[in-house]
């Protein structure tokens, strides 16, 4: 019985999920399965995009045969050879023996290697750039070689902006029903996943992907299909963020990640001492794994999200501890690059795992090895603490942290601050990494009292959105009837995209949470931790729990009312236009649109605001 998907009035997915394979490529552990995604177009002229893997072969054909419904199949786009999309097209070929294949020479090539019927018949050679006019749908191809072999192609659908990423963008785990990313919970339940699958199948080749990343930048997409995994429709910016970050071996998380290989248990009790000195000094987020228990797949993963790494090796045949050595070779093979490493090392009468490690690591890219290394002979001993206290204040040292806020730590959370809340305008900062960005915002309220919340609502065009969804927190500064037009300029009247906003500015300063405040203009600042998120279409409203607040100065705060009048400078007489062409001014921040019919689904490049707010100032 055939199990399809219809996304469109023309778009079928025809793929199918896999369940019962317990090692991808053989090599990787699969916990929740895989998908292989095909998808089949009914224009004027049919076209499959890719094919699946042989295991799910059966099931492939009768979807594709119930949706074609007796129709011949005219195109088939081969965007990658690799068998688990590929190894289905000699059947195909029989089944279909009108079907021209659209591919590049790479592909044509390799597939020479899998296959042997004729090809000089059946193959339309495509370049960079070239297109496939299918009747309503163009499809324009762009070259991906090594993303993550060589012949890889994607292919961009112009008239629904659907992109067809081949094995970018993909997962492993297998579809439950749900086609769609916005349709299961993947945050919480596939990012793992997500980051697992990049890291170990495409996350050497980080050059390859960032250049890749830029040609989609000059797309506009609405849906991202992927050969494995959830189809994209909504928060493409938060997962296009992530990849860049994993692209370009940027850490996730301020987080510790331990690594340890142990025989007897003495190194493992090093291992655990050290987790408790990191956590003795307010370090929170630290993951520890014993390395002969857990696949190197999903440490190396891990490597990739978190900023600091420690490896903790016994030594064993006068070498590295054997899954050990493994996990090193795969970390460097994959090019792990802008790590900070702690080593320590155990070996009853002749340790040398450290130095090993060492020499290992030192292949890396921008990576910083401590010196602080510590060295156990069988078992950790009192007068070692002292050592591990070293390794453990100088990992601590090596991250960023908040720098406190001026009220004592133990002084009561000066709760009026939410009486400065309004319908008004306030500045909402966060902080990714190292770095720091803000914008302006109209809505801030108090949700809840026991405990103290903070909601809030972002439009998702916003650079500040896609970093409160990365790391949970916030901060909102209540602006104040002392702020000056120049504050509203700096945060509002451009893009963190394109500028770093905090950049020369010294009115601001950290909170407990590492982000920055605004201290003039504003009369008081509330922090918060993400609790909750709520899609609002345009909009994401994030609920958080309030993790630190003050009152700053007891000005009054400021309006919409008060800034239109008293803060914004009046606009000057704009006349006529050189051509005589309409001026449409945004009331919000005063950007001017230049034309004689202001498109309705029209959006302010600067403050986000829709065409509704906008007017006509001149004809």
């Amino acid at each position: 019985m055939y199990c399809v998907k219809k996304m469109t009035e023309d778009l079928y997915w025809v793929g199918a999920s896999e369940r019962r394979l317990n090692l991808f490529e053989n090599a990787y552990p699969l916990t929740n399965g895989v998908s292989y995604n095909s998808y089949l177009l009914l224009d004027e002229k049919t076209v499959l995009i890719d094919t699946v893997d042989k295991s799910v072969s059966g099931l492939f054909f009768e979807n594709v045969d119930h949706v074609l419904a007796g129709r011949k199949l005219d195109y088939l786009i081969v965007q990658h050879m690799e068998p688990d999309h590929a190894a289905t097209i000699g059947e195909l070929v029989l089944r279909h023996p009108e079907v021209t294949i659209v591919c590049n020479a790479k592909t044509r090539t390799m597939m020479q290697n899998f296959f042997a019927f004729d090809l000089d018949s059946r193959v339309q050679l495509v370049k960079e750039m070239d297109t496939l006019t299918t009747g309503r749908h163009t499809f324009a191809f762009v070259m991906a070689p090594m993303v993550h072999w060589p012949e890889v192609m994607v292919s961009y659908d112009t008239a629904t902006k659907t992109l067809y990423s081949a094995d970018a963008f993909g997962t492993f785990g297998a579809l439950n029903g749900n086609l769609y990313a916005d349709e299961v919970n993947f945050r919480t339940e596939w990012l793992a996943d997500a980051r697992r699958y990049y890291t170990n199948i495409v996350g050497k080749y980080g050059t390859q992907v960032q250049a890749l990343l830029k040609k989609a930048a000059g797309l506009e997409i609405e849906m991202i299909c992927p050969l494995h995994g959830p189809v994209w429709r909504k928060d493409i910016a938060w997962f296009l963020d992530k990849y860049i970050h994993w692209a370009t071996y940027t850490p996730e998380d301020d987080a510790v990640v331990i690594a340890y290989a142990s025989v007897y248990g003495g190194t493992e009790n090093a291992a655990n001492v050290l987790a408790a000195k990191l956590s003795d000094l307010g370090v929170r987020n630290v993951q520890m794994y014993d390395v002969s228990v857990t696949h190197p797949s999903y440490i190396l993963s891990e490597c990739f999200r978190a900023s600091h790494l420690v490896f903790i090796s016994t030594t064993y045949n006068a070498g590295m501890f054997v899954t050990m050595e493994n996990l090193v070779h795969d970390i460097v093979h994959h090019n792990l690059q802008n790590r900070t490493i702690a080593l320590m090392e155990n070996g009853s009468w002749a340790p040398t795992a450290a130095g090993l490690m060492r020499a290992e690591f030192q292949k890396l890219k921008n990576c910083t090895i401590l010196d602080e290394t510590v060295t156990i002979k069988s078992t950790l001993k009192e007068s070692q603490l002292a050592d591990v206290e070293t390794m453990a204040q100088a990992i601590f040292d090596s991250m960023p942290k908040p720098v406190p806020a001026e009220h004592k730590a133990d002084a009561p959370v000066e709760k009026n601050a939410f009486f400065s809340f309004s319908y008004g305008l306030f500045v909402l900062t966060a902080r990714d990494g190292k770095k720091d960005n803000g914008c302006i915002i109209n809505t801030a309220i108090q949700a809840a009292s026991a405990p103290n919340q903070l909601s809030i609502c972002i439009n998702k065009a916003n650079a500040t959105h896609d970093m409160i969804v990365n790391t949970g927190k916030f901060t909102v500064s209540v602006l104040s009837q002392a702020a000056d037009f120049e504050l509203f300029k700096r945060f509002g009247f451009q893009s963190g995209r394109d500028v770093d906003k905090f950049e020369g500015y010294e009115a601001c300063r950290r909170g407990e949470n590492g982000i920055y405040y605004v201290t003039e203009g504003t009369n008081a600042y509330i922090s918060a931790k993400v609790d909750h998120m709520v899609d609002l279409g345009s909009h994401t409203m994030f609920i958080g729990e309030i993790t630190d607040m003050d009152v700053l100065s007891k000005d009054p705060s400021v309006t919409y009312e008060y800034y239109l009048k008293e803060i914004k400078p009046k606009p000057e007489a704009v006349g006529k236009t050189e051509n005589g062409q309409t001026v449409w001014r945004c009331k919000i921040c005063g950007y001017e649109y230049v034309g004689e019919v202001l498109p309705e689904d029209y959006v302010c490049p600067i403050c986000k605001h829709p065409a509704s707010d906008f007017e006509k100032v001149v004809r």
